[in-house]
């Protein structure tokens, strides 16, 4: 069984969310619905509810467990609320040693520099515990706060993907960016 991650930074503590505390992402995505719509993919009927988000917190730590993804949160410090989310998926090892990520930061919660925070320290323990070499990140072009955050964590641009993938039910340019593991 893998060690759960309790990664604690100044304002955040990051983990991965235990099955029994679905609620808390009922919780973040009901709050952040519209806020987050345009930069997801539409989700069929249901996927928002209890049971389903139990069931896909549920999956989502079997496969930390398998070491195919790391989906990670960031709670306030009481880990009474999540404020942003980031997960690490398509995890490839041998010669490739990369992987994809993903993150989403509540509304409320957003130029405050906590999703900076978040994947900073997340991007520091993949690197250190998983041995990764690359992270790639993608981003829709309109997205000038996404591709401030990646440029600033120092990704660097490595291209444009044309129709890369159906978000808010249209297909969507991404720019590609990767941050290559220093050591």
């Amino acid at each position: 069984m893998k060690v759960i991650p309790q990664l604690e930074t100044e304002n955040l503590i990051i983990s991965v969310l235990k099955p029994d505390d679905f609620e808390l992402l009922v919780k973040y995505e009901s709050d952040n619905f519209g806020h987050l719509a345009p930069w997801e993919p539409i989700r069929p009927a249901g996927y928002f509810g209890l049971e389903e988000t139990k069931k896909r917190v549920a999956l989502n730590f079997k496969s930390f467990q398998s070491g195919a993804a790391i989906p990670l949160v960031a709670f306030d410090k009481s880990k009474s609320e999540i404020i942003c989310v980031c997960t690490f998926s398509n995890i490839v090892h041998g010669a490739f040693q990369a992987c994809h990520l993903g993150y989403s930061i509540s509304e409320k919660n957003q130029g405050k520099g906590l999703m900076f925070e978040m994947l900073q320290a997340s991007i520091q323990y993949v690197f250190t515990e998983y041995n990764l070499h690359r992270v790639m990140a993608n981003y829709i072009p309109t997205n000038t706060r996404s591709g401030k955050l990646l440029e600033k964590l120092g990704f660097e641009k490595e291209g444009l993907a044309k129709s890369y993938l159906k978000i808010a039910g249209s297909w969507q340019d991404h720019v590609l960016t990767s941050k290559i593991n220093p050591s």
